[in-house]
């Protein structure tokens, strides 16, 4: 069916064109005319030593309804199944920045696509980023001096296994010196999970598999407002708040086969669960320029809180006789985190830049967990604290030597992180350390059209605060998703060069990592319950050689990726296996056609991926979509996502002598329709932020 739907559009799409290109218009003169306004239009891609920017507000970009679906059109960026995560492919989690500040996921949910400018993936990030990016998604938002307001409301019409909708409302105003900023959505998502996994545990004489799905229903509020004061050209003031906030009900069907010596059971495991996560964020910046000293001056304070609260009552049936009562789980977390910061930026005559600063940040968790045991008739309540400090200071000088670019910096980052259940007399966690961070980059010209550059670059990533609580999910009496406490951070050293051609670059690089964060089991003999968690393996290394082709021909613009990827990941206590270079491919095609209809087509995927201990299937993903333009005040774009439902994850490893297989749906076949109005005339906002926070993006 959906092949069929696809050849029914694009037969569509091609009748359309070629009955336009045939058309014979009334006026040539003004044919002519329109057709230098298009070649003067900016390009959507733009390629500068792999480093991709993407021109959103020009482009078809603009037309899709929220920032996460729009950074999944991206080449590298790759979204997980809950859209809670980002990653790009060969570099891991990135930093992701709003106009040059420190953003999350949560911000950028509280983010209109119609505030974006441009967005660029930068590959080698600088030392005025933190140490704790290999890459960086630069968000740009839009700039303008004119007064007036505009207020844009968007709704999105969402078919997949169920039934999604997504309101948003986005409103600027802009008077004088002060300008005023807000925006509020209103998302009813209902989304379908399934994954299985089977494993053997050899030692224990145990052979099990489970099929678990997971329905849920989900309210989410999301909102940001913010004043912004302009005392003169180069000071101001602003304040901002943001966040999130979702209910969530969901029940987990989980089918079970488990044998244990010569004891068989298949298990039917029901549980109803409920949870809250809300997050708030809110920042104050003062920004002045010092003119005794000639230099720029910024100072900004933070503060931001995670909460989370999961309910779930478990039942199992055992042999098809009834359900039982299994356990009563009460679980809470929650994080509080204060920051502050001061930037120096000063600028010499010699087209040198010095820039200096330093940063105070101080987080502080609390994970409380009670758990109630039908079958022991017992309780058990633990409860856990987590505090961490950050004390960080940098500077980095940057300029021209002759005709060659450089970059220089230096980041030294102290941390103090202790942990402690209350119940006992010691703590879990003590740790105190200093770690120095360099980043250096070298960029030399050839001639005008070509340049080669060197980079080199140390980065730690640290765990995310919610992997350091006890929550946990049950799955069935035999298996449990958990947290890790003991979870540390993980140190990258990368070395890479690029070579760019006009708009065409290749790209080489080699990373090495300690003590990088991997999924690993963990086996209880006395429960005999499997726990899936993350730990710090020994190492990674690996190195990738990345091509961007992007390229236009008159009415047709497309982007290409080509990404050679060859990674090593080791443990003592994983089974290593082979370790294979594998291929990521991506190609992005868009087309203004007549009548202000734009087409675009997506498709990526990866080769069979082995590196070392984990071992995962080849995968192939196509998105199409049309948009039309009416007038100046509406757009309605139709998509079609995941178009021969082929978004299937398969996994297979061998860790703590525990083998296993997994395989994971994702319900990302999809079709939607949004429209969008909006009236009132503002150009572009002068709006601007610094986040403090540099962890920020930990704080879920």
């Amino acid at each position: 069916m959906p092949l069929k739907i696809l050849l029914l559009i694009l037969l569509f799409l091609f009748s359309f064109f070629a009955k336009a290109q045939n058309e014979t218009p009334k006026d040539s003169t003004s044919t002519h005319l329109n057709e230098i306004v298009i070649s003067q239009n900016k390009k959507t891609f733009t390629n500068s030593n792999g480093n991709i920017k993407v021109d959103v507000a020009n482009s078809i970009y603009n037309t899709i309804p929220n920032p996460i679906d729009l950074l999944a059109k991206l080449p590298l960026v790759q979204v997980s199944s809950d859209r809670e995560k980002i990653s790009i492919v060969g570099k891991g989690n990135p930093l992701i920045y709003i106009d040059n500040q420190r953003a999350t996921m949560n911000d950028l949910n509280a983010l209109a696509v119609a505030d974006i400018k441009t967005i660029e993936i930068i590959q080698n990030p600088s030392s005025k980023y933190e140490a704790e990016g290999r890459a960086v998604i630069l968000i740009t938002r839009k700039l303008s001096k004119k007064e007036g307001f505009k207020t844009e409301i968007s709704e999105t019409a969402s078919f997949k296994k169920n039934y999604n909708n997504y309101l948003g409302f986005n409103s600027n105003f802009k008077k004088g010196k002060l300008e005023w900023k807000a925006n509020f959505n209103y998302n009813r998502r209902n989304p379908w999970e399934n994954h299985s996994i089977a494993y053997e545990i050899p030692q224990a004489s145990i052979v099990s598999n489970y099929d678990v799905t997971a329905n849920s229903h989900v309210k989410e509020y999301v909102f940001g407002g913010g004043l912004f004061y302009k005392i003169n050209e180069e000071d101001y003031f602003s304040v901002n708040v943001s966040g999130k906030l979702r209910d969530d009900d969901f029940g987990i069907n989980t089918f079970t086969y488990n044998r244990n010596q010569d004891v068989e059971n298949n298990v039917f495991t029901w549980s109803e669960n409920s949870s809250n996560k809300n997050f708030v964020n809110a920042f104050m910046n003062y920004s002045k320029r010092l003119k005794f000293i000639d230099t720029k001056f910024f100072a900004g304070f933070q503060y931001s809180n995670y909460n989370q609260h999961l309910l779930s009552l478990v039942q199992n049936n055992f042999k098809e006789t009834e359900f039982e009562l299994s356990q009563n789980r009460d679980q809470k977390f929650n994080v509080d985190v204060f920051s502050g910061r001061i930037d120096l930026e000063k600028k010499f005559k010699n087209e040198m830049n010095l820039e200096y600063g330093a940063l105070y940040l101080n987080a502080q968790s609390k994970s409380d967990s009670d758990i109630f045991d039908f079958e022991q008739n017992e309780n058990t309540i633990l409860n856990y604290d987590f505090k961490e400090t950050n004390l960080a200071a940098y500077t980095q000088l940057s300029g021209k030597i002759k005709k060659a670019d450089f970059s220089v910096g230096l980041r030294l980052e102290n941390t103090n992180a202790y942990g402690k259940y209350k119940s006992n007399s010691f703590s879990s966690i003590d740790k105190n350390y200093t770690n120095l961070f360099p980043k250096v980059e070298f960029s030399f010209p050839i001639d005008s059209t070509k340049n080669v550059s060197l980079n080199y670059a140390k980065n730690i990533v640290r765990p995310k605060y919610s992997s350091l609580s006890q929550i946990a999910t049950y799955i069935n009496p035999y298996f449990l998703y958990g947290s890790s406490i003991n979870l540390g951070p993980a140190f990258t050293d990368e070395i890479s060069s690029s070579f760019q051609y006009l708009d065409k670059s290749v790209k080489m690089s080699y990373f090495r990592t300690k003590n990088t964060a991997n999924y690993s089991f963990l086996f209880n003999e006395e429960t005999n319950v499997l726990t899936l968690t993350e730990v710090n393996f020994k190492r990674e290394s690996g190195f990738t050689i990345d091509f961007t082709l992007p390229f236009t021909y008159k009415i047709w613009t497309t982007t290409n990726s080509l990404t050679f990827i060859k990674s090593k990941v080791e443990d003592d206590a994983a089974l290593f296996t082979s370790s294979k270079p594998y291929l990521y491919y991506y190609t992005n095609n868009s087309f203004k056609l007549p009548k202000a209809f734009t087409y675009m087509f997506t498709f990526w995927g990866t080769t069979k991926q082995y590196d070392g201990v984990f071992e995962r299937k080849a995968n192939f993903v196509f998105d199409m979509s049309l948009s039309k333009t009416f007038g100046k005040n509406w757009n309605c774009t139709l998509n079609y996502n995941d178009v021969f439902k082929s978004t299937i994850y398969t996994e297979k490893f061998t860790v703590n002598n525990i083998n296993s297989k997994s395989r994971y749906l994702v319900d990302a076949n999809e079709i939607s329709i949004a429209i969008r109005y909006s009236f009132g005339k503002i150009k572009e906002s002068e709006f601007k932020e610094k986040t403090v926070n540099e962890n920020e993006s930990r704080v879920r």
